[in-house]
């Protein structure tokens, strides 16, 4: 597939890096299909096997801990909260 058409097919979304707000991708199609990606390049890169399993057991540990510090954040965090008005607003 070439560099275009990967560009194209990937819909662009706004993310967040840290406290700044950045462009990313929603993965169409490959390993990682429906993902948010900072690189549409990304979506047909292999997976890493090791990092996979790794994060299977964290989340087994750790997931509601994660999922209400998430959560927390996305209602607390400037950022977090600019986002989900762009990426309504591109909905409509």
């Amino acid at each position: 597939m070439l560099a275009e058409e990967i560009i194209i097919s990937e819909a662009a979304i706004w993310g967040r890096s840290g406290q700044k707000v950045v462009r990313k991708f929603r993965c169409m199609g490959g390993n990682r299909h429906g993902r948010i990606v900072s690189k549409p390049a990304q979506c047909f890169a292999p997976i890493n096997i090791k990092a996979r399993a790794t994060m299977k057991r964290t989340r087994a540990r750790l997931g509601a801990r994660m999922m209400r510090k998430a959560k927390k954040t996305k209602r607390i965090n400037p950022a977090s909260r600019r986002i989900q008005m762009m990426n309504k607003a591109k909905k409509k």
